[in-house]
């Protein structure tokens, strides 16, 4: 029998994760056939013919289940450490989205007039099938998901979200990475006429991101097209973002539109803009703290300016990644 490659194995949470939503995804369509005697509200099951997610229609037809519901849902209240999920409102109005603002508070409002459909995805580079994905392709291409995760930002904050997508590795494979290809570069968006924060001259735009072919492999990395059963909004990366959950936000990069796969470590926006600080690995490591303040603790959104808590090594999900960093120094290597 061919073994079985870590690569290949569900971590067990987000195995749990995926069987609770579909189980409840299941109770929610029987409840739709009791609904005309019962009047008991049930989520849709099939995409709102008019704004979706409070921005656009989505243009492609049907959408698979997993984004597909009117309301905002998810399968559980709690992620696997029992930490309560952020509310929609708060998961949509507290963003870093620099290519709208720098005011968290503003993105929402700044980002409104982004129109994130028509969408396509180069992934290019040291590939032997090299492709440009529609969005419709991506969405019902790939099996949609939900992933529930800690998002940990560099600045000390912290929430717990409902992601929808795929693994990022089962679109690599769809490229066919070759051998000597040892990095994957995402670059971003450049769109100035609706994105205004591209316009000031503080980040050489677009913004890039990057990791290793093998953090990029890990189950545990996600393209994410939607949050809370819906299609993700404009003010949190619409309509397609990268999510690895070990890492600093940052890291997370929204608004992809080229993938390109390296042998060379690609330099991310922010070791350009302050090497000092910044490093490429950027895992949550609370040993390690930023040159301007801790990094030991941080504050959940939604629960106060005295909610704060211990930051775990690897924002908690070290049992899954640890071993992608054996015989590396983290204090050296940030």
């Amino acid at each position: 029998m061919k073994p079985i490659r870590s690569s290949e194995i569900t971590p067990e949470h987000l195995y749990l994760s995926r069987r609770k939503f579909m189980a409840l995804a299941g109770v929610a369509a029987g409840a739709a056939a009791l609904t005309a005697c019962t009047g008991l509200p049930v989520p849709a099951q099939t995409a709102s013919t008019e704004s979706v997610g409070g921005f656009t229609e989505y243009p492609y037809g049907d959408l698979p289940q997993a984004l597909a519901y009117e309301q905002p849902f998810a399968s559980s209240d709690v992620d696997e450490l029992g930490a309560s999920l952020n509310t929609y409102d708060e998961i949509t109005n507290h963003n870093n989205y620099y290519e709208f603002t720098t005011n968290k508070a503003q993105v929402n409002p700044l980002s409104q007039g982004f129109e994130p459909y028509p969408w396509t995805l180069e992934v290019t580079g040291l590939v032997n099938n090299p492709k440009t994905f529609g969005i419709e392709d991506l969405i019902n291409g790939f099996d949609q998901e939900e992933r529930i995760y800690r998002l940990r930002c560099v600045e000390a904050w912290s929430m717990v979200i409902p992601w929808v997508g795929f693994s990022l590795a089962s679109l690599l494979k769809e490229v066919d990475p070759k051998s000597e290809a040892k990095y994957v570069r995402f670059e971003s968006i450049l769109r100035p006429e609706q994105m205004p924060g591209q316009k000031s001259r503080f980040i050489n735009w677009p913004y890039v991101e990057g990791l290793s072919v093998d953090e990029a492999m890990h189950p545990l990395t996600l393209m994410s097209t939607g949050m809370y059963g819906k299609l993700l909004v404009n003010p949190n990366g619409a309509p397609l973002r990268l999510v690895v959950p070990w890492k600093y936000g940052f890291k997370s990069i929204k608004g992809i539109v080229k993938i390109e796969l390296t042998d060379t470590m690609p330099v991310s926006t922010w070791m350009d803009q302050a090497p000092n600080e910044y490093g490429f690995l950027a895992n949550v490591n609370p040993q390690v703290n930023h040159p301007r303040w801790s990094q030991a603790s941080e504050r959940r959104i939604g629960g106060g300016l005295g909610n704060r808590m211990e930051t775990i090594m690897f924002n908690g999900y070290g049992e899954e990644v640890a071993s992608l960093y054996d015989g590396v120094d983290l204090r050296a290597n940030f």
